[in-house]
């Protein structure tokens, strides 16, 4: 089930249906991942403040996802080489961050049942990752991917008329010179143009001059349809872009 839903979310991104990854409506979507801001805010908030919970689980990485019947909570504990799925029924007429919410209190407080009964948290651990599908042969498909973008590119691109693919050209400074010519002509004050726009332009060029001299990156792990947790910095991700490189 967790392979076929994979599936067809990718499948629906391909062919424009999108569902909101935070609620799953597709209604007056586009080409939009959230339906809202505030959709993707409340359930990042809820993921956020239940994360006691895989700390207690000793999590080293899992993932959140759903359909329109099943939640699901992947969990790789540290030290192990199984993960462990939560699989928990959906309520018809709630929202996923809703019934996470109900599946979070459910796990929890059957963590704090046996912690109070045994007087022992490993034992209370145990007793929670038991209720849970051990797939020995699949940790690996928890790991993230990494995403590596250029940093801080996005304005300077739009000022120059340029693609991002432009900077991975060989001809990188050529073409950024070429642009630059071309909405100088433009925008000059000399050739009527717009002093501030000019500015602006100016501005791009040079940023991407230097950029180009010395290229810098940012990366964020993630996957493109799941939340994503780490525990090392106990906080969830939002799903990544889809277009991504396995690390």
């Amino acid at each position: 089930m967790k392979t076929a839903h994979i599936k067809d979310t990718l499948t629906s991104h391909a062919h424009g249906n999108n569902r909101c990854l935070s609620c799953g409506t597709d209604e007056n979507m586009g080409r939009r991942k959230y339906c809202s801001i505030e959709c993707r805010q409340k359930l990042r908030y809820s993921l956020n403040m239940r994360t006691g919970l895989l700390k207690a689980l000793n999590t080293k990485f899992a993932s959140f996802y759903f359909t329109t019947s099943l939640l699901f909570l992947d969990v790789l504990p540290y030290g192990s080489m199984s993960l462990f799925s939560f699989l928990f029924p959906r309520t018809p007429g709630r929202k996923p961050v809703d019934d996470f919410v109900t599946m979070a209190n459910v796990l929890g407080n059957a963590w704090w049942a046996e912690k109070r009964r045994t007087n022992k948290r490993y034992i209370a651990t145990q007793h929670v990752l038991e209720k849970a599908k051990n797939q020995k042969t699949a940790a690996k498909s928890i790991k993230p991917f990494e995403i590596v973008k250029p940093a801080r590119m996005a304005k300077s691109l739009t000022f120059l008329k340029l693609g991002r693919s432009d900077l991975d050209s060989p001809q990188l400074q050529r073409i950024i010179k070429g642009a630059y010519r071309q909405q100088a002509k433009v925008h000059h004050p000399d050739h009527s143009g717009d002093t501030a726009v000019f500015r602006k332009v100016q501005q791009a060029y040079e940023q991407l001059m230097d950029w180009a001299e010395n290229p810098t990156f940012t990366r964020r792990r993630g996957f493109p349809d799941k939340w994503f947790y780490e525990g090392a910095t106990n906080r969830w991700i939002q799903p990544a872009p889809i277009k991504i490189t396995p690390p």
